[in-house]
């Protein structure tokens, strides 16, 4: 004789690794990376901040040299790129050829934004400037280019959940592209604008 299989109540909640740490999307996993990245990001900001009080003018000067224009279009690339991807985490459910989609033209801005990048890094090589040339421009290839990588890693994560764009996996990649856009966000006004 067997023993009888528990049978799953209706009215039982979810365990946390099916809807996530208090709700959140995803698996508790992204979002101690997330908030870990978000850390390191915050770290460097800080840091070059407290840089910049020790030598306001030449900070002021070196941030001459780039590209407000190009950020302000990596902004609304980024920024319209995460709206793509929250529009495929509503739709893998019902919809999930258009979430995938969705998922390939956000990871598609991604590409436009790594481009638009690597003008202006190239623009700044052409003047001779580089992490050697003054204290502002080695925090902001280390953020910027930090920034990229993780640009170029979130384009992979939505390509790899476009395969097959099941709510799950798609809400995991949306939210790591959310903390994408977040740092671009925080990065501008420091790196570009102060």
């Amino acid at each position: 004789m067997t023993a009888a299989q528990p049978t799953a109540r209706h009215d039982e909640k979810p365990k946390a690794s099916e809807e996530g740490a208090g709700g959140l999307p995803g698996e508790l996993m992204i979002w101690v990376l997330i908030i870990s990245e978000l850390v390191v990001f915050g770290a460097g900001l800080l840091a070059l901040l407290a840089t910049r009080l020790t030598d306001p003018a030449g900070f002021a000067e070196a941030q001459s040299h780039l590209h407000r224009v190009g950020a302000a279009v990596n902004t609304v690339v980024l920024v319209s790129s995460g709206y793509l991807a929250a529009l495929a985490v509503r739709l893998a459910a019902a919809r999930p050829g258009l979430a995938r989609l969705l998922l390939i033209l956000a990871a598609g801005l991604g590409a436009v934004f790594l481009a638009v990048k690597a003008s202006e890094y190239a623009a700044l090589f052409a003047q001779g400037i580089g992490t050697e040339t003054h204290a502002f421009f080695t925090f902001s290839y280390l953020l910027t280019g930090f920034h990229a990588a993780h640009v170029l890693a979130g384009m992979v994560l939505l390509l790899l959940v476009a395969v097959r764009p099941a709510p799950r996996p798609v809400g995991v990649a949306a939210a790591f592209w959310h903390m994408v856009d977040l740092v671009w966000v925080l990065l501008v006004p420091v790196v570009y604008l102060l």
